[in-house]
């Protein structure tokens, strides 16, 4: 494949994109629904729901962002036309997945040690360690799923991960309705029932892509099933790019999750006012997502080929697409506020009180959007060059010594309230972004060898790069 302006332009883009945003989209349906159905239910599990939930990804996206990483080997093989090395890198990411899930068996305890100290009501605590541990006890499905994908998605081919995703985002809309709230024959099991059904819904991606990746035709072209054995050499390499990625989005998302739980500390008025804010953001939040590995992929095939002024201009051209977006989503945050408000008032919730707080949150989140949208692309840019520690030594400094430092003391020692953490949230999105801007603009990270480079391939891909799944 010999680069072309064609392959960093914006249609390029948008055809690896759109799937990818879907598949976000599909998810923040999902976790949107979830919340907005224990909204219903109680506003107990709802105040649950989103820090458990937090703090389950937390916990998981380490060991899922470390077998996600192939997504960038498979870019840049596919990239370099070597076929046979996409396969064998999918391996080792499967077996990866495999590996962690003992030890994410093993956090459970960990977990619910740390919601103890949360300091939350404890009829939102129980709610916590019953939604926490369901979703723990079968975390599998979350670094398998990321595994599986990565053999589609590198390659280009995301409509594949949109289809198992919605597909699973569907199953999971009808067991929480029925698992919830107890319909039919099916007994009422709250909180513990929403975590069930993204649990169950949860491995339907990563099986139906299993059964692709080892059909008839990717064992005739890839050689899925020959080549699926533990590769040492391939394996430290997904390790040792993989891990820095790994490492960052868990101490990211820590960070994070620090914050959503010292916001609990501030009173139920303002828990519960944020948990909103927090679950109507991931509109805004959730296809960025899907940009940034879009991106990645596109960036990693053009560094598979050695273009770095291509992954260098569809790099970009993933932010113009981010920023559209998310400026769209951000102003019916400002002019609507009450439509996303009002789908989470049931019950003997004083909606009256919390709506003033929540909107005055929602316009915090119209304000970081841009930034944080920002980030997600660039940082998945960068995650296709194989540009990982910088992301990692960067965004977990800045979370750690500088985001949770502050919101620290501005929550326990200064008790500034809500509006003051949010705004230091915004200051410290702000510069990430400033960061990840100036980094990829330096294009430091072309010097970066991701892949070996072996002389002769005897394999090429499709003419159209799209025929085979």
């Amino acid at each position: 494949m010999k680069p072309t302006a064609s392959s960093s332009s914006y249609r390029a883009l948008l055809r690896i994109a759109v799937p990818l945003i879907i598949t976000s989209a599909s998810f923040t349906v999902q976790n949107f629904c979830d919340r907005m159905f224990l909204a219903w239910y109680s506003p107990e599990t709802l105040q649950a729901a989103v820090p458990a939930g937090i703090l389950f990804f937390t916990l998981v996206c380490g060991f899922m962002s470390t077998a996600a990483f192939a997504n960038s080997l498979v870019a840049q093989y596919y990239g370099n036309n070597d076929l046979h090395s996409c396969s064998r890198s999918v391996a080792q990411a499967i077996l990866l997945s495999l590996f962690s899930f003992p030890l994410i068996l093993l956090l459970i305890p960990v977990g619910r040690w740390m919601l103890t100290v949360s300091g939350h009501a404890p009829a939102v605590m129980a709610a916590e360690k019953t939604y926490l541990t369901i979703l723990l006890a079968g975390g599998l499905f979350l670094p398998l799923s990321s595994a599986g994908s990565s053999f589609f998605s590198g390659r280009g081919l995301t409509r594949i991960t949109m289809v198992c995703a919605l597909i699973g985002t569907a199953v999971n809309l009808v067991l929480n309705r029925l698992l919830i709230f107890g319909d039919g024959p099916f007994p009422e099991m709250g909180i513990a029932g929403a975590a069930l059904a993204s649990v169950i819904s949860g491995f339907i991606s990563p099986v139906i892509m299993l059964v692709l990746y080892f059909s008839e035709k990717n064992v005739r072209l890839y050689n899925t099933r020959k080549l699926f054995y533990f590769d040492a050499p391939l394996f430290r390499r997904l390790l040792r790019f993989g891990i820095p990625a790994g490492i960052h989005m868990a101490l990211d998302i820590g960070a994070f999750s620090l914050f959503v739980m010292l916001v609990g500390r501030l009173g139920e008025t303002a828990f519960m006012a944020a948990n909103i804010a927090l679950s109507v953001n991931m509109i805004a939040f959730m296809p960025s997502v899907g940009i940034g590995q879009a991106v990645g992929t596109l960036v990693g095939q053009h560094m598979g080929r050695r273009d770095v002024d291509g992954a260098y201009r569809v790099g970009w051209k993933a932010v113009h697409i981010g920023w559209i977006y998310t400026t769209c989503a951000a102003l019916t945050f400002v002019l609507m506020p009450q439509v996303y408000i009002h789908l989470f008032a049931r019950g003997d919730v004083p909606m009256d009180q919390i709506f003033s707080l929540a909107r005055t949150l929602l316009a915090f989140a119209a304000g970081w959007g841009l930034m944080d949208a920002t980030n997600l692309i660039l940082s998945g840019a960068l995650r296709g060059t194989g540009d990982t520690h910088f992301v990692m030594w960067y965004e977990t400094s800045m979370a750690w010594f500088f985001f949770a430092v502050g919101e620290l003391l501005i929550v326990l020692v200064f008790k500034l309230g809500v509006i003051a953490a949010w705004a230091w949230a915004l200051i410290y999105i702000c510069l990430l972004a400033v960061g990840m801007i100036a980094r990829f603009r330096s294009k430091r990270w072309q010097w970066i060898e991701l892949i070996e480079r072996p002389e002769t391939t005897a394999l090429e891909p499709s003419a159209d790069g799209m025929s085979i799944g």
